[in-house]
């Protein structure tokens, strides 16, 4: 027999509810570490910097791209557990990544 949720139960009535917030996934990259790579592809043709393998556990993925665009002074968002910058920003997310204490290397060609 497969191990089932109670759904509910005449002796206890419904189970307490729990709240609890889905981790965002964390995008590995080969090798571990953080890499700070430029992409194209599939975009229209506008170049975007992307940062891979920051661990959401530990760091605030969120925090980190709010400062990470307004020290640019461009846009940007955070999806599946990466950091996405608007343009060719590849030198300088490494380099505001380092005085954060985050190392990081420059990935792609």
């Amino acid at each position: 027999m497969r191990d089932r949720k109670l759904v509910y139960s005449t002796e206890h009535g419904l189970p307490p509810r729990t709240k609890t917030k889905p981790q965002p996934p964390i995008a590995t990259v080969p090798g571990g570490g953080v890499l700070v790579r430029r992409e194209k592809k599939g975009r229209g043709g506008k170049e975007v910097t992307v940062v891979l393998g920051i661990n959401a556990k530990v760091h605030d993925l969120k925090a980190l791209s709010r400062q990470i665009k307004s020290t640019l002074g461009t846009g940007g968002a955070v999806k599946n557990g990466t950091i996405e910058i608007q343009g060719n920003h590849c030198e300088q997310v490494i380099t505001l990544l380092a005085d954060r204490g985050i190392a990081s290397r420059r990935g792609g060609g």
